[in-house]
């Protein structure tokens, strides 16, 4: 019975009950306070009303009589000063001999105010009354019964309306108190959101294509265990996906769902830490608890990072808390058997802050790096993202493809929503290639700065200083193709050029390093050159020059100091690491030679900047004008100004002019 109270429904119910027979008292005696034929009724004297009787003014009665006295209520209607009847209620109390017995009364029985004595009882005034005017009622009423409602019904009503406000008060407090107490008892309930079928479907995952094919067996054994256990077999307990953000890891955790039918508990790592000790190992319990009830299942862990830490490290130590729930997954994990029907999926971007407890055999072995996608894959997942989306005929998947070098899978479908949304808002009835260029413009560096103003001076120093840019990765070797020029603000830039490698790299050459610094080298340097002055917005530029070039001595071995390690990254302290952010290993006179190897690279790349912008000067020159004129230039644009040195679109179409036909002349008619 206890539960059954507890339940929420019978919590609701009840609360719902009493409001509606509270609000319902209140409605009662609102209508009891209206409707009643005592409320505001004025009191008038018996000679008053057998006046108003004789003249007909009297519209009804309402007879209750008592003992000793007799009570008449009714209405009468009378002229105001403006000439406008008005309906009164009244009531009169006599005695009993004055209603009954027959008295002198004097009434106006002539229209000229004359009065005259009548010898009659009042009843029997009434009774003339109603035989002479149909229209007059009379109503006879239990006395009982009206005094009854009369004294007591306002009463009733009160005392019954406040005793149940009491009742839904208490059972308020009482209900308030029990969801504290259940609430108390929650906290250690699992937090998973379950998902009975998943939608997402293999074919919807694109750009993985050696992932999907590891994650293939475990949609195998779920849908059919036996396969695997006739030879011995034992699938991973646990599966860990690394990968950048936005490359589709959960995508694939819920394609593997999807695939085997089984249910779906999703959960975040953060979901399990509170600031109540025990409280995640509670939950870890309780997760690992239904997932055993609904075998065969899928437990997907999101950022597990958040929970999974190495233990005792950082700064100040472990967290209690943490570290609690931790061990707890670590015990649940080894507490299952092996093909149990369990499979725990879990995600990260920082696998590299995660407890080797956590990564051992037996519970997350299996690793599946999920990287991000190249040029197929981008062009794959272009194609699932436009499936419901009108394109233009122009728009090709590998061109966008190659524009995007580096894009995440969540970057391109935010690319092709993006590039829907300018299409509506320009009235367009299809996307075009403009619409997904600006988005990706967006993507990278923000939308247009439209109402940002710049003085001719600023926009002819950005067009040199971006027209710099382009001029190296067009003419020095082993640079990155560029994509796109734009002088149009963006973010806290003035323009940009937009340059990709000509094939997806994994590992970059000391040349391309070198070349990527010469072109980062080149806005400043054309700078230099045209403007004759600098400005701060080489500023970004110098800074990434910079980090390269550092880390090419230091980490990379790529300097007259050797194929030495200097530095490594250690990550941020928070995350169980040391507490400087780089560790060190060299001396202060190793330190001089490095800032001079530095300073060396930079140098060498800032002479290579100049040399090449003078040996291209009127390159650079038509770039800028061009990019003055236009704001900004395609690649393809880009090839054709170089080739023509005009862009197609300023070319003016040619007319060409048809000789005007000339009339025959007619035949002499033949002689017959």
């Amino acid at each position: 019975m206890d539960e059954e109270n507890n339940r929420p429904e019978s919590r609701v119910s009840r609360s719902f009950i009493f409001s509606i027979l509270f609000v319902g008292a209140i409605l009662a005696l609102i209508a009891y306070l209206i409707f009643s034929n005592m409320n505001g009724a004025k009191e008038i004297d018996p000679y008053l009303f057998v006046e108003y009787l004789s003249a007909g003014k009297v519209n009804d009665v309402q007879l209750v009589e008592h003992q000793t006295v007799e009570t008449i209520n009714g209405h009468y209607t009378l002229q105001d000063s403006n000439g406008k009847q008005v309906k009164t209620l009244f009531t009169v109390t006599m005695p009993k001999e004055m209603y009954e017995q027959k008295l002198d009364w004097y009434v106006d029985l002539d229209s000229d105010g004359t009065k005259e004595v009548v010898n009659k009882s009042i009843i029997q005034m009434i009774n003339d009354a109603k035989k002479e005017n149909e229209k007059f009622a009379v109503v006879t009423k239990n006395p009982y019964e009206v005094t009854f409602w009369d004294q007591w019904g306002p009463t009733i009503i009160m005392v019954g309306g406040s005793a149940l406000l009491l009742l839904f008060l208490f059972s308020r407090m009482s209900s308030t108190v029990n969801s504290s107490n259940r609430q108390a008892m929650d906290f250690n309930r699992s937090r998973a959101r379950r998902v009975n079928t998943s939608k997402i479907k293999f074919d919807d995952v694109a750009g993985a294509d050696e992932e999907k094919n590891e994650m293939k067996e475990l949609v195998d054994y779920l849908k059919e265990p036996k396969k695997f256990t006739k030879f011995g077999a034992k699938l991973p307990k646990g599966v860990l996906l690394v990968g950048p953000p936005g490359c589709g890891k959960t995508l694939l955790a819920k394609a593997v769902a999807g695939e085997a039918g089984v249910p779906f508990f999703s959960i975040s790592g953060s979901d399990f830490v509170e600031m109540f000790v025990g409280v995640g190992a509670g939950r870890v319990r309780d997760m690992f608890r239904i997932a055993k009830e609904n075998a065969p299942c899928l437990v997907f862990i999101d950022e597990i990072d958040a929970v999974g830490r190495q233990r005792g490290a950082g700064l100040g130590g472990g967290n209690d808390e943490r570290e609690q729930t931790l061990n707890q997954l670590l015990v649940e994990m080894d507490g299952f058997n092996d093909n149990a029907g369990i499979i725990v999926i879990a995600a990260t971007n920082r696998d590299d802050v995660l407890d080797p407890a956590l990564l051992r055999a037996g519970r997350f072995d299996r690793k599946i790096t999920v990287s991000l996608p190249d040029k197929k894959g981008r062009e794959a997942i272009f194609k699932v993202h436009s499936r419901n989306k009108v394109l233009d005929d122009e728009v090709n998947f590998e061109n966008l493809s190659k524009r995007t070098v580096g894009f995440s899978g969540a970057d391109i479908e935010n690319i092709m929503n993006e590039a829907a949304i300018l299409a509506i808002r320009a009235n367009r009835d299809k996307i075009t290639v403009d619409d997904i260029d600006e988005a990706i413009d967006r993507r990278v560096a923000g939308p247009a700065k439209s109402s940002r103003s710049l003085t001719p001076h600023e926009k002819e120093m950005i067009a040199y200083h971006e027209s710099g840019h382009a001029i190296i990765g067009l003419r020095y070797p082993h640079s990155d193709k560029v994509q796109k020029i734009t002088i149009i603000p963006r973010g806290n830039t003035g323009g940009h050029v937009r340059s990709t490698p000509e094939d997806d790299r994994f590992t970059n050459s000391k040349k391309e390093l070198i070349a990527r610094i010469v072109g980062l080298m080149g806005g400043r340097a054309s700078e230099e050159i045209f403007c004759e002055d600098i400005s701060n917005g080489a500023s970004s530029d110098i800074e990434v020059a910079t980090a390269i070039a550092r880390a090419m001595v230091t980490e990379w071995g790529m300097s007259d100091l050797g194929p030495i390690q200097y530095e490594r990254n250690t990550g941020s302290v928070f995350l169980g690491r040391d507490y400087t952010n780089t560790q060190k290993n060299f001396s202060v006179d190793t330190a001089t030679k490095i800032d001079n190897e530095i300073r060396k690279i930079i140098d060498f790349a800032h002479e290579e900047a100049l040399r090449v912008i003078k040996e291209n000067k009127d390159d650079v020159i038509l770039l800028a004008k061009t990019l003055i004129d236009h704001e900004q230039i395609t690649g393809e644009e880009i090839d054709y100004l170089m080739a023509n040195r005009h862009l197609k679109r300023d070319e003016k179409p040619q007319t060409v002019e048809f000789p005007e036909p000339q009339k025959e002349e007619p035949k002499a008619e033949e002689n017959k």
